[in-house]
């Protein structure tokens, strides 16, 4: 299903939000495949506070793949963006341990 976008222009400045109904923050950018015709990718900026904000830190913004965005309209939907898992740190023998084992 392609999703038609009428004018390039009308995405700028539009607000981003997951499908999942997480606020990222608005269109920056759009990168077009002038061969073909069809948008290629949109740059987002993390607004303060929104949810690709608190998960990207300091960065400035991310660029999403076209073929995330289900839909444009007064809104962008794209697919919702999960955080990297945190991988767990290798536990250290406890220091009981350790004593009981030099025993």
């Amino acid at each position: 299903m392609a999703i038609q976008v009428s004018s390039i222009s009308d995405t700028y400045a539009k607000d981003v939000f997951t499908d999942k109904g997480f606020f990222c923050g608005k269109v920056e950018d759009v990168e077009c495949d002038l061969k073909r015709f069809k948008i290629r990718s949109i740059v987002i900026r993390a607004i303060k506070g929104s949810y690709l904000s608190r998960m990207l830190n300091d960065k400035k913004g991310v660029v999403i793949p076209f073929p995330m965005v289900h839909a444009v309209g007064d809104v962008i939907i794209i697919k919702h963006i999960s955080p990297p898992a945190v991988e767990e740190e290798e536990h250290a023998p406890e220091p009981a341990a350790v004593e009981s084992a030099v025993e």
